[in-house]
Parts: C-alpha cells; structure tokens; sequence
C-alpha cells in the first residue's frame, strides 16, 4: 500500500525547518493570540497556556475568564478580560460579546478547557464557532462541551482539534463515521483511517495513540515518538501548536509537527 501521505517525526529533528526559521524575531510582528477558558472550579490550563505562548513567543496575548475568577487569577497573567458566569461559574450567554471583542483582536483563539460542563457555556461556545471564521484551537474538555455539535468541530475550516484518542472515538461516532476507532489497532491502521477523514472534513487532528503523537491535516499525517502525554491532557501541546499555526496560517501540519520540536 502506497503509504505517500505518511510522514515521520523523529524527536529533535524537525521535518520542516523552512517553519523554525521563519518564526518572527521582533514581538512586535509576532501575533496575537486569544485564550478563552476557565470556571469557578479551576482555572490552572488557562495559567499554563499563558505561560507555554509567553515562552513560546508569541507577541501579544490576552484571556477570557469568567467574572467569578476576578480575586483569583495568579499574577503571570497581566491581560485578563472577565466575561459574565453562569450559576455553575462558566461562561454565560452574555459572555458571546466579549468573546466577539476578543476575536476581532486576536490573530488566533485557543478554547483551553477547564471550560466546566454547564449546557449555557456550551451554547455560547457552539453560537460561537459558527460565527467566527479565523484559526481556532480546541482542546481539553473544550472538546467535550462541543460534542453535541460535532459538526461545528469537524465541517468548519480553519480548525485545530488536539483531542485524546478516547474523544476521537466520540467525534467518529458522533458523526457517523463508518470507520470504528479501537485502542488496540495498530498506530498503521490509525493513520490509514485519520488520512481518510481528513480528506473528507478540512479539520486538522492531533491525538496520541501507542506512543506517538498522530497529526493530520488535508489527508497528509505526521507521526512522531512522544513519551509525555501529560503535555496533550494539560494543554501544552496545544498552546504551542496554537502559536506556531498564528504564524504559519496556511500551513497547520508543518506548523504543529514543528511545535513539537520546539
């Protein structure tokens, strides 16, 4: 089987150095990045993704936090916009303005997670995507408040889903995929299947499956060895890929297979 669309990764080595060496040397010109998540019960993703794209080097970045989050927000985060909560301390409907607001600014969003479970921040975040048309990059339990719309994540364009392979079961399933996801295939039989769905859905997908980090985008699947997935499941690998893809926004394969290495 002709295997042309398969690309990998080895640690260290970076198979699209063209995306390192053209990453921007003044802040100034280094983009602005938008991270909304958070609720009353935590907010530590938030935190961490300010610091990853802060050390990554993108120029500007600002987070959307729900108004209850005021008194708690640590000191590393110096540019912080409060949005109105729900009574389960998430994003209420009157947050979609300011989600506007900071869309029009941003360069790129990232939807971080620690999003809570609330059906009303649910709402706001789906009216959301299908009004906004720049690069989005979702993960985390972001994913999940998504799921009863899983068309808006996998149809719209322009989209990053850094997802476990336990949620990329659910996407399958949810929109009647007719190829089933088993923890047991081979890492071959899942990037067969990933390089088929990604032709048929222009969403790019990272996930991670038998020690390997998975990414596809346009048919094309980048593999690489990956032995901390705890950087998936807290949000740093989406953070970095998030900037990286601000930079290079045609180009959200060589741009998170480059993250990686970063």
């Amino acid at each position: 089987m002709d295997f042309a669309y398969w690309k990998k990764q080895s640690p260290g080595t970076a198979l699209f150095p063209d995306i390192e060496w053209n990453r921007p040397e003044q802040q100034a010109h280094a983009g602005k990045l938008a991270i909304v998540g958070g609720n009353k019960l935590g907010f530590v993703a938030v935190g961490d993704a300010y610091a990853v794209a802060s050390d990554a080097g993108v120029g500007q970045i600002r987070v959307l936090l729900p108004n209850v989050l005021k008194k708690s927000v640590p000191a590393i985060i110096t540019d912080a916009v409060f949005a109105p909560d729900n009574i389960s301390g998430g994003l209420a409907r009157d947050a979609a303005a300011d989600m506007h607001t900071l869309s029009a600014w941003a360069d790129a969003m990232l939807l971080i997670g620690d999003a809570g479970r609330n059906s009303e921040t649910a709402i706001v975040y789906e009216d959301f995507i299908e009004d906004y048309s720049g690069l989005l990059t979702i993960t985390r339990d972001a994913i999940d408040l998504l799921m009863n719309s899983p068309e808006s994540l996998v149809e719209r364009d322009k989209t990053l889903l850094v997802v476990s392979f336990a949620q990329l079961q659910k996407l399958f399933t949810k929109v009647y995929y007719p190829k089933i996801l088993t923890f047991s295939m081979q890492l071959q039989q899942l990037v067969e299947t990933i390089h088929k769905f990604t032709i048929t859905y222009p969403v790019t997908i990272v996930t991670y499956h038998q020690e390997h980090i998975v990414i596809s985008s346009g048919g094309q699947v980048v593999t690489m060895p990956w032995e901390n997935p705890m950087t998936i499941w807290k949000g740093g690998v989406a953070t970095q890929a998030a900037v990286y893809w601000l930079w290079n926004p045609g180009k959200p394969l060589e741009a998170t297979a480059t993250s990686l290495i970063a």
